[in-house]
């Protein structure tokens, strides 16, 4: 599939920066902090369906002050946003499929292909904290603020956040978070590992320069074959992790 053109990404509300091996992504609607839109989400599907080769780390982020105040809540009007396609209903034909062409705008971040880093200011609320979650790695600016936004608006956090919610802050934090609704400050993110680093909101872009750096300062071949390796961890017994370990060896050799 082609990268889709300037123009196109721009009216999605999003830019592509490629610089070699690394792609930023960025949110760019900061007149409506970033909120989502079903053309945002197909955006990054094309884009992580697109991504040139020779890319190892992606980073997410968002212009202007915040990272993304989550669902454009105007999708739920009965205008709906302008220049969008109405939302089907959910006993509508299709619906699951639309979920799913959804959902693959997130889905891609975690491919073993590359390392996405999010890089978090501000706001990232509902829809917005679940593309943080899709991302391997997070750092923060200490004015982050985090929150799963869906339960209290009545909807369920379905854009694939619910499991690395679950993995970093296990399952009783999980539902604490979720079904409370309420904001965790970047203090309480790095606690929870939800964050691997806060930095002063200044610092934001030098932390994630280098982090980048480190990223890319490790053998290709064997940062993609180490990343499926740990991706499959959680659902291997030790003989069989043990075994992939093997295998990926004499492949690299």
């Amino acid at each position: 599939m082609s990268t889709p053109t300037t123009a196109d990404l721009a009216a999605r509300g999003l830019r592509l920066d490629i610089d070699d091996a690394v792609a930023t992504v960025t949110l760019s609607r900061p007149e409506r902090r970033n909120a989502m839109t079903p053309g945002m989400w197909h955006g990054l599907a094309m884009l992580g369906a697109s991504l040139p080769a020779r890319v190892r780390v992606v980073v997410v982020r968002g212009a202007g002050p915040s990272f993304s105040a989550g669902i454009d809540l105007r999708m739920f009007s009965g205008d709906g946003i302008p220049g969008e396609e109405p939302v089907p209903g959910a006993a509508e034909p299709g619906f699951e499929d639309w979920i799913a062409s959804v959902q693959a705008g997130y889905t891609w971040l975690r491919d073993p292909a590359i390392v996405s880093v999010a890089a978090v200011q501000g706001h990232a609320i509902g829809a917005g904290c679940q593309l943080a979650l899709a991302c391997d790695l997070r750092v923060l600016a200490d004015d982050a603020k985090l929150c799963i936004k869906e339960p209290a608006l009545g909807l369920v956090p379905d854009l694939t956040g619910t499991k690395p919610l679950v993995e970093i802050v296990g399952l009783p934090r999980a539902i604490e978070l979720c079904l409370t609704a309420r904001t965790v400050g970047a203090a309480e993110a790095g606690a929870l590992r939800l964050a691997e680093l806060v930095v002063p909101a200044a610092e934001l872009d030098g932390a994630v320069a280098d982090l980048v750096a480190a990223l890319l300062a490790t053998d290709a071949a064997a940062a993609r074959a180490t990343k499926a390796l740990l991706v499959q961890a959680a659902n291997n017994s030790f003989e069989q992790q043990a075994a992939q370990a093997a295998l990926m060896r004499s492949r690299l050799s």
